[in-house]
């Protein structure tokens, strides 16, 4: 071009990324202003994946709304013979309409604003740098301890008078039971940082909780929405039989849901 001969080729941008996102969000979480309790159910699923990884999940639903929503979901449960606990790695071609028709009533109650559903997980395109010993050890509980503060927007939570109190059930913690405990404690504190005191949020250290899956149908609808973006985020729904150029009918069924 005219002009350009002697120019410095013009140095590509860069910008720096943090090893964990959340998903952006124009609008702060619209949370009620007659809420005096929440719920929040925790899991995590794949810690190395082939593009993403660490991938933690949540919901938070308000004590007013607890008990309807688990009725409606455990009616569908009823209704599609699932007597057994949901679960991602339980999606099969003959389960596939059963399990539709659940998320689509657990989503339902997502899309009316009943329960709010959070992800977070980390690209491994990005490597964090300058860890120490005890932050590679800690790490899982360390990334958890993160997205429980972070992604519910919590410090957003209309104060309440008497304060608001807040239950967190956590799917089984695969940890040491020295590290679970050292985790749960800081999850305890969280209440005294300076944005959850300021909306008068408090957790009893009773109130956080390891709990089974298969007890709560809330934390299998998130165990199957979790593995759905592990699974179509780290190309699963690609692979194919060994030996073979044609993908599994389980594969299929579980791309099917996913969509």
């Amino acid at each position: 071009m005219k002009g350009s001969a002697g120019r410095r080729p013009a140095k590509p941008r860069t910008r720096s990324v943090r090893p964990a996102r959340f998903a952006a969000r124009e609008q702060p979480p619209a949370y009620g202003a007659h809420e005096k309790e929440y719920i929040i159910f925790c899991d995590e699923s794949d810690r190395e994946g082939k593009y993403y990884s660490n991938f933690y999940g949540g919901l938070i639903v308000g004590a007013s709304q607890y008990m309807r929503v688990n009725a409606v979901l455990d009616k569908v449960k009823q209704e599609q013979h699932l007597f057994g606990d949901v679960k991602w790695e339980k999606v099969s071609e003959q389960y596939l309409p059963k399990y539709v028709a659940l998320m689509r009533a657990f989503f339902a109650e997502v899309t009316a604003g009943n329960v709010k559903v959070r992800i977070m997980f980390r690209q491994k395109a990005y490597r964090p740098t300058g860890l120490t010993r005890e932050d590679y050890e800690m790490r899982y509980f360390k990334l958890y301890y993160q997205f429980v503060k972070h992604a519910f927007g919590l410090a957003l939570v209309p104060r309440m008078s008497g304060g608001i109190r807040l239950r967190l059930y956590f799917d089984r913690l695969p940890e040491t039971r020295e590290k679970t405990e050292m985790f749960k404690g800081f999850i305890h504190a969280i209440q005294t940082t300076r944005t959850f005191a300021a909306s008068g949020i408090t957790i009893d250290r009773q109130d956080i909780t390891e709990v089974r899956t298969r007890d709560h149908v809330l934390l299998q609808c998130l165990d199957t929405v979790l593995g759905a973006m592990a699974f179509r985020l780290n190309d699963k729904h690609k692979q194919k039989l060994p030996g073979s150029r044609i993908r599994g009918r389980r594969t299929r069924a579980k791309e099917a849901l996913y969509r």
